[in-house]
């Protein structure tokens, strides 16, 4: 049996967070000792290791609840949607990253944001040696191998839909 002070040390919580997870049923304790301390098995670390899990993940406690408590919906699905919704995020957040870019007109600040352009990556693969042939080969492999990650990737460098879409066509061809 564990300590609600072990369990904290163990997964670096707050006694507050390990009670709030207990009122809220997604971990209770096991038991209680003869002083009524809360107390937890083995069973209930393995669930602390998947709640702490499914967390870095990034997924909300009332999800996480529902995921451990359910028989029918897999973790698999889950997380797929909460993959989605990852992206969406940071395909928003690059908008805005280029929009910020654009109203600073400074090159400081692009040089600092870590983004990249177009412009910055054609000058970059042109310094590498790549031609238009070379960088036409780039972008098929790119859309052969991961077709959404290719679309994230132009997505990020700033350029607009109907571009991307002519150059992904293109490097179908």
């Amino acid at each position: 049996m564990y300590t609600i002070g072990q369990i904290c040390k163990r997964f670096g919580l707050s006694r507050s967070t390990l009670l709030y997870y207990d009122a809220i049923g997604l971990l209770p304790a096991s038991t209680r000792s003869a002083s009524g301390y809360r107390l937890y098995t083995e069973q209930a670390l393995q669930r602390m290791l998947q709640v702490q899990t499914y967390r870095e993940a990034g997924l909300p406690l009332d999800t996480i609840q529902s995921l451990l408590a359910s028989s029918t919906e897999t973790s698999a699905s889950v997380l797929e949607r909460h993959l989605q919704d990852l992206n969406l995020e940071i395909q928003r957040l690059r908008q805005q990253q280029h929009v910020i870019i654009r109203l600073l007109e400074s090159p400081a600040a692009l040089n600092n944001s870590r983004t990249m352009t177009k412009e910055r990556w054609v000058e970059m693969l042109r310094a590498a040696g790549l031609d238009e042939i070379g960088m036409n080969k780039w972008h098929a492999e790119f859309e052969q191998r991961s077709p959404e990650a290719h679309q994230d990737f132009l997505e990020s460098l700033g350029i607009d839909a109907e571009e991307i879409q002519r150059i992904r066509q293109l490097s179908k061809q």
